[in-house]
Formats: C-alpha cells, sequence, structure tokens
C-alpha cells in the first residue's frame, strides 16, 4: 500500500512493533507530525483488512491501538515506490481473558495470546509475506502457534494455519475464538484455571428464635421516645400466649392465642390481667370522660367544669382553669 509520504522515515525496521505509543523508533519519539503519518498508515490498513473480511466496521485502528494494551506488527518493503517504500501488512495481538471448552467439554479459564487481526496487500499475498511476519511475531513472543487463540480467522487464515503449522483439528468454542487440540495439551496448570461449577441458589431460611429475642430485647433496651410502642400483651408474658412458629414472620403476632383450660383461659379470648382492668377502669372514670370532652373541644361548657368542681379540690380547679380558657372560666364561681 503506497502513501503520499516517506514510509522510511517513519518505519527504520523491515518489521517495526507498535504499541500504544505510536512509536516506531527514535525517529518518531518527540515528533507529533510523524505520529500523525503513523496513525495515517494503521487507519489505512485497518480499513483495507475489515474490507477484505467484509466487515462492517475497522477492527483496527489508530485509536484503539491506543487505548489497548495491544501491539501491531507492520511489515514495509523500503525499496518500493520510488526508494520511498510501502506497507506491505500487519498482524495485531493482545492478551484476553477467555473461558473456553476443552476436548471434554469442561469449562477452562485462560488468558493466551490471541491474534486480533491479520492482513497482506491483495496483490502481494502469497509472496511469502505472511509467514515472514507471522515467524517474526512468533520469535518475538518466543511462542508456538498451537498455544494460541485466533480471533474470527478467515477461511485464508485457517488454509495458512494448516499449510505452514497443521493446525487443522480445532476445539469447538462457543465463542469467536479457535484454539486447537495442543491448546489444552502443552499449557502449564498455571496458565489453565477449570472454572468451578456454579453453586445452586438455597432456600432461604427464616429469622431463628435466638435472633428474634435478641432484637426484640434491643427495641425494648432503647429510651423513650425511641423505643416501638408495645401493647400490654406483649410486654408482660402469660402462660396463655404462646411463641411464635420458626416459619412464621418475625414481626406477626397470631390474631387469637390460643390458652390452655388449666389456667381458666377461654379458647380463642385473650388473658384478662389486673393490670389491665384497672387500666380500663381508669380510661372509663367519669373524671377522664370529662376532661377528654373538654380538651377535644376549643370552649368548656358549663356542665364539664361542674363535674371537675365537684371531684378536684379548689387549688386544682383553679390552675386548671386558668390554663384551660383563662378568658371564659374567669367568671365560673365556684360552688362553696
Amino acid at each position: 500500500m503506497e502513501f503520499p509520504f516517506d514510509i522510511n522515515q517513519l518505519f527504520s525496521e523491515r518489521v517495526s512493533v507498535l504499541d500504544q505509543n505510536l512509536v516506531a523508533g527514535r525517529k518518531s519519539v518527540g515528533r507529533p507530525d510523524l505520529q500523525v503519518h503513523i496513525a495515517t498508515v494503521i487507519d489505512e490498513l485497518g480499513r483495507a483488512s475489515a474490507k477484505a473480511q467484509q466487515l462492517t466496521a475497522p477492527i483496527t485502528s489508530a485509536s484503539k491501538l491506543q487505548s489497548n494494551r495491544h501491539q501491531l506488527y507492520l511489515l514495509k518493503d523500503g525499496e518500493s515506490n520510488g526508494g520511498r517504500g510501502i506497507a506491505l501488512g500487519f498482524l495485531k495481538v493482545g492478551y484476553k481473558k477467555l473461558f473456553l471448552l476443552d476436548q471434554r467439554g469442561a469449562h477452562v479459564e485462560a488468558e493466551p495470546l490471541c491474534i486480533l487481526d491479520f492482513y497482506i496487500t491483495e496483490n502481494l499475498q502469497r509472496h511469502g509475506y505472511g509467514l515472514e511476519l507471522f515467524d517474526f511475531m512468533l520469535q518475538h513472543k518466543h511462542l508456538e502457534p498451537v498455544l494460541m487463540a485466533y480471533d474470527r480467522p478467515s477461511p485464508k487464515f485457517l488454509s495458512f494455519l494448516a499449510k505452514h503449522y497443521c493446525l487443522t483439528e480445532s476445539v469447538p468454542q462457543v465463542n469467536n475464538f479457535v484454539v486447537f487440540d495442543g491448546f489444552f495439551l502443552n499449557r502449564s496448570a498455571a496458565q489453565l484455571r477449570k472454572v468451578p461449577p456454579k453453586k445452586p441458589d438455597g432456600e432461604i431460611k427464616p429469622y431463628s428464635l435466638m435472633e428474634r429475642e435478641v432484637v426484640r430485647q434491643e427495641q425494648s433496651a432503647r429510651p423513650w421516645p425511641f423505643a416501638p410502642h408495645l401493647s400490654p400483651h406483649r410486654l408482660v408474658s402469660s402462660p396463655c400466649s404462646r411463641s411464635l412458629s420458626v416459619g412464621s414472620s418475625p414481626s406477626r403476632a397470631p390474631p387469637h392465642p390460643a390458652l390452655p383450660p388449666s389456667h381458666g383461659c377461654n379458647r380463642g379470648q385473650t388473658p384478662q390481667l389486673p393490670h389491665i382492668d384497672s387500666c380500663r377502669a381508669k380510661r372509663t372514670s367519669q373524671q377522664g370522660l370529662v376532661a377528654r370532652r373538654s380538651l377535644y373541644s376549643r370552649h368548656m361548657d358549663r356542665k364539664a367544669i361542674g363535674l371537675l368542681d365537684e371531684q378536684l379540690p379548689g387549688p386544682s380547679l383553679s390552675r386548671f382553669q386558668r390554663c384551660l380558657h383563662p378568658r371564659r372560666v374567669t367568671s365560673v364561681a365556684r360552688p362553696p
């Protein structure tokens, strides 16, 4: 592939190794203008590779190379194009974490070096340039082709591997990568790791009785007004009450606790305790009814004042009247 600028000025070696810095030798270090030309060469080769593989978008570009930890091997011919050189092709590699299937169908986690893109200019194919570029990469990485994974290889690339490296028997995978038989046999245990089977979801267990008791004690120990409101049935333990079952909700109490007949409790009735009766008596007393009826209204009627006057002592009534309605109760005379 020819370019209007000098390729030999960008790439000093026949095969140049590029990474995310887009530097191909000492000449391009600190030269933004040369790096722009290098990016142009990579973009043009990437578009030609995508067109040859009938891809919708190129998978190799200068921006993608800068954003990933990949390496690109670029092959040139420095004598063509009037001595300015031409780009023959490229090979892009990178490490990928893959979940593969071995010959037995077991899931294996590996991170091999993968061939991500491989392209030689169409009019220069079958001239040995692809084999030269691939062998240079193998020597640079100190690897064998059977130990690598190949990302969506084209039929031409598969024929190339079968012809030059005898890679014919591949292991079927569920992803787009292709590996061959020797991939699992010649790798160490540190490079391959079997994925443990997924544990089945366990059954959700209810709260234990001990946990419920601890939560109840923590709630009852909090000071007012942070302590939760509990009914008299929950505050005082009674032999007639029964504990919650393990499978029930921790905050739900039985609506009608069953009472044993030995304690004098009828079936379906709640126990009657002395302090409950006293509380009910205080709420239903005449004094409480009068105070409730008077306090819920804005004005106190004379009947309520008379009842309070009969039950409360004099100083208490006067203070009560002054606190409630200082304007209205001043004209009320206390009976002798």
